[in-house]
């Protein structure tokens, strides 16, 4: 029983489908299907129930499925603390990060990472959607806000504003909102995230002498995306108003693609995580890119506050 037989297996139960796993693992759908009745032979029990139209595992594969995740994450571990010893940081960190993030932040980042520690590799999946762990195969996931899973170990990276911003294009047109109930005039650039879009901002005075009591507003949208990325290219464009976090908005305020928009209020601030869902998760790998990461956005933010 070898552990790219395992790991075939694992990928198959995962995709649902023998010629979705063989794609993964760069092998034709004749081979990986030779290779699961290989290992069902070696167990002496069927793992999968084949039909021409779908392939359902058994509670058989059920139960070995779970101890084949644990004995593949245990060999990893072990090559990883292995060539830890030797003063290098190894293995595998298959990471999910948010699509602004990911695209127009943290990629050179990874790189100075992976160019200082040759024996690391990353499998690096973007998207805004929460990661399911388990069925994503993702060891850690850096996110806005705090988990509520209080079993998922998390690290605060760095504490974030929210801003409002918009093209000095689109200002020019249209004018600069003033107050929270003039951005029911605008154009508003908004996120969902699954069925929920966030249209409903709140905000507080920021004025000398005004209570903190917060206003909140239920703006409208000709644009609407699941993409956090494609919110920031609109707002670039000038097709309109958005309330983003100051990081993902970060290069674009400092070339002056955008401004920051009714500076007499503020919007709740929100904060970076990086997530992992147990401790088996947290190799030195992840405690490297925690460092890095926190290091980067410290940087980051002390030297906009500088400016």
């Amino acid at each position: 029983m070898n552990t790219s037989d395992l790991e075939l297996f694992i990928r198959t139960a995962d995709c649902g489908s023998i010629t979705a796993a063989a794609g993964l693992l760069d092998t034709s759908p004749a081979a990986a299907s030779a290779a699961l009745k290989r290992l069902e032979k070696q167990l002496g029990v069927e793992l999968f129930i084949r039909s021409t139209r779908q392939l359902r595992i058994t509670a058989e594969g059920e139960r070995f499925l779970l101890h084949c995740r644990q004995a593949i994450e245990s060999l990893e571990y072990a090559k990883a603390s292995l060539v830890e010893m030797q003063g290098e940081i190894a293995g595998e960190v298959r990471m999910s990060v948010s699509s602004d993030l990911g695209r127009n932040m943290i990629l050179p980042w990874l790189d100075e990472v992976m160019d200082s520690n040759p024996a690391l590799s990353v499998q690096l999946s973007l998207g805004d959607s929460l990661a399911d762990f388990y069925m994503d195969r993702v060891d850690v996931a850096l996110r806005y806000g705090q988990p509520e899973d209080s079993s998922m170990v998390a690290f605060q990276l760095t504490a974030v504003d929210r801003i409002l911003c918009a093209a000095p294009e689109y200002l020019e047109r249209h004018g600069a909102p003033q107050t929270p109930d003039e951005l029911l005039e605008h154009n508003c650039l908004l996120y969902r995230l699954g069925d929920q879009i966030f249209n409903q901002w709140e905000f507080t005075s920021k004025i000398s002498g005004q209570s903190e009591s917060s206003k909140k507003v239920k703006v409208s949208s000709n644009r609407v995306c699941n993409d956090g990325d494609i919110v920031r290219r609109w707002v670039v464009a000038g097709k309109g108003i958005a309330l983003k976090s100051r990081l993902d908005m970060f290069s674009d305020l400092k070339a002056g693609r955008v401004v920051e928009v009714m500076p007499g209020f503020r919007a709740k601030s929100t904060s970076l995580w990086l997530i992992c869902p147990s401790r088996k998760q947290v190799t030195p790998a992840v405690l490297l890119l925690r460092d890095k990461l926190r290091e980067k956005f410290k940087h980051l933010l002390e030297s906009e506050s500088v400016r």
